[in-house]
């Protein structure tokens, strides 16, 4: 029983543990990068709903990091589809197709943890406090798993290697800057907000941020919405596997 889950994850462990240092590298410098531009570029004496504008910031990058990385799974399996017909391979096995989305959305999750730990040590050297307890990592598991299947989805509909490039530019990039990573989105205009609105990384920056910082109101509320739209996305996945398996 999930042969197939577990086949998939180990080949793509291996394959990252071949390229774990350019990846860990590679999560470091972007919010390394942003903390330097708008957390020292702002002032550490500006304050945003109370906090410093460190204690703000920091947890936005870790939702942002974190998505970019299981998100990153889609150039991954992009690649994997079209050049080495791994993919493929995978249909032709005997393994049932949850057990495709499973494998592959396990294996985003486990990317998504690498800026985790990049972020922990920034905040470390910032010394901002940052809370890590359990309903942090059942919020970043939500968070993870959503946008892995997302990348997955994303990574099954496109048609080639160019259209993934443009569904990046057209979708992540906008979610990254307006779902109140570096600033709250109750500041935005109207429009922006209910853009905002319709993008899952909004929540997840929100609950993981108020699980973060010590002595935060917990938006527990939160976690049944992450769950629907974690489910909703596995069931597309599903569709979209059996779509290219036809």
């Amino acid at each position: 029983m999930l042969n197939g889950v577990r086949g998939i994850y180990l080949r793509e462990i291996l394959i990252l543990r071949r390229k774990l240092v350019k990846t860990v590298l590679s999560a470091a410098v972007s919010p390394g990068l942003f903390l330097i531009a708008f957390g020292y570029g702002i002032g550490s004496n500006a304050r945003v709903d109370g906090l410093s504008y460190l204690a703000f910031l920091l947890p936005g990058l870790l939702t942002m990091s974190s998505m970019n990385q299981s998100y990153g799974i889609a150039t991954e399996i992009n690649i994997a589809r079209f050049y080495f017909k791994v993919f493929e391979e995978y249909l032709l096995a005997p393994i049932r197709r949850w057990e495709i989305v499973v494998g592959e959305m396990s294996y985003g999750i486990t990317r998504g943890l690498i800026p985790v730990l990049v972020i922990a040590c920034y905040s470390l050297l910032c010394g901002v406090q940052l809370h890590f307890g359990p309903l942090f990592l059942l919020a970043l598991l939500l968070h993870l798993g959503i946008f892995a299947l997302l990348g997955l989805v994303v990574a099954l509909l496109v048609r080639n290697h160019s259209d993934q490039a443009t569904m990046n530019a057209f979708l992540i990039t906008p979610i990254m800057f307006l779902s109140g990573t570096f600033f709250p989105v109750a500041q935005m205009p109207l429009p922006v907000r209910l853009l905002a609105a319709l993008s899952p990384l909004t929540y997840s920056t929100r609950l993981i941020r108020s699980t973060l910082l010590p002595g935060a109101a917990v938006e527990t509320g939160l976690f049944p919405v992450l769950l629907i739209m974690l489910v909703g996305l596995f069931l597309l996945a599903g569709r979209v596997v059996a779509r290219v398996q036809a």
